[in-house]
C-alpha cells in the first residue's frame, strides 16, 4: 500500500463557507464553518455542524484560494477571515493550514472556539491567530458540563494560555434566562474574563431560537424551546456586570 503524501495539504470536513459581517469578528469576513463539535450545548444554533459525516470534504487550500477572490472587498471592508464551525479545534491541522493560508492573502485572521479543545492549537496554529472568539458559556461548573455535556476547566486552559501570549480575545457570553443569568455566574465568568488581560472585548448574546427550524428538520428535540428570551433589561444588567470589572462591553 503506498502511503499518502505528507506534503500535500490538509483535507478537512466542512459545513460551508459564506461572507458575514459583524458577527464573525470585525468587518467583512470569509468564514468557513468546519464540520464536527464535541460539544452539545443546549441552545447551539448549528446542529447540523455536530457530526464529522455530515458536509463534504476538501483541502485546505482550495478554501484560501475561494477566498483570494474575495481579498480586495474584504480588505476595503476592514474584515479579513474567521474559521468557526462546530468546533474548529477538532481537526487542528486543516485548520492551521486554512489560518497560514489566509494570513498568505494578507487577511486578519479569526477563530471561533469553545476552547474545550484548546490543548490541540499549538503554537504554529496561533501564529497565524490574529484574534480568538471564545466562548465562555457559564463560570459554574456543574452548569457548564449541563449546558454544554463537557467539561469547563479545559476552556479556562486555553484561555489563560491566550491571555499569556498577548492573542487579542472577544468573549461572548450567551444569556439564557433560567440558566446562565444568576448573579454569581455571570460575576464570576466577569472576572476571570477580566484577569485574562487581552480580551478586547465582550460580545453579550441574548438567548435566541433562530436554529428550531433546523431542530425540527433534523428530527432533534430543542432544550430551549420553551426557555424565553431576556428582556431588555435582563441584558442590560449583565453588561453592566461586565462593564464593573473594566471590561468593555458591546
Amino acid at each position: 500500500m503506498t502511503d499518502v503524501p505528507t506534503h500535500l495539504p490538509p483535507m478537512g470536513a466542512v459545513n460551508s463557507w459564506d461572507l458575514s459581517t459583524g458577527v464573525d469578528g470585525p468587518g467583512t469576513r470569509f468564514v468557513v464553518f468546519t464540520q464536527g463539535c464535541p460539544l452539545r450545548c443546549l441552545y447551539c444554533s448549528n446542529p447540523e455542524t455536530w457530526h464529522m459525516r455530515g458536509g463534504f470534504r476538501c483541502r485546505a487550500d482550495s478554501l484560501v484560494a475561494q477566498a483570494r477572490s474575495y481579498v480586495p472587498f474584504i480588505a476595503a471592508a476592514g474584515g479579513g477571515a474567521t474559521v468557526s464551525g462546530g468546533e474548529p479545534l477538532l481537526q487542528p491541522r486543516f485548520v492551521s493550514a486554512l489560518l497560514h493560508g489566509f494570513k498568505s492573502l494578507g487577511l486578519h485572521t479569526a477563530l471561533d472556539t469553545s476552547g474545550f479543545l484548546g490543548a490541540r492549537a499549538d503554537d504554529h496554529l496561533l501564529a497565524a491567530t490574529d484574534l480568538v472568539l471564545l466562548d465562555l458559556k457559564s463560570w459554574d461548573r456543574s452548569l457548564y458540563r449541563r449546558l454544554t455535556s463537557v467539561e469547563l476547566d479545559p476552556t479556562l486552559t486555553f484561555a489563560r494560555r491566550l491571555g499569556k501570549l498577548g492573542i487579542p480575545i472577544h468573549v461572548r457570553f450567551v444569556l439564557v434566562p433560567g440558566l446562565t443569568d444568576d448573579p454569581a455566574n455571570v460575576d464570576g465568568v466577569a472576572a476571570f474574563t477580566a484577569s485574562l488581560g487581552s480580551v478586547e472585548r465582550v460580545d453579550v448574546l441574548p438567548l435566541h431560537k433562530l436554529a428550531l427550524a433546523k431542530y425540527e428538520k433534523l428530527g432533534i428535540p430543542y432544550p430551549v424551546a420553551d426557555t424565553p428570551t431576556p428582556s431588555r433589561e435582563q441584558v442590560d444588567d449583565v453588561r453592566e456586570r461586565f462593564a464593573a470589572v473594566g471590561l468593555n462591553v458591546v
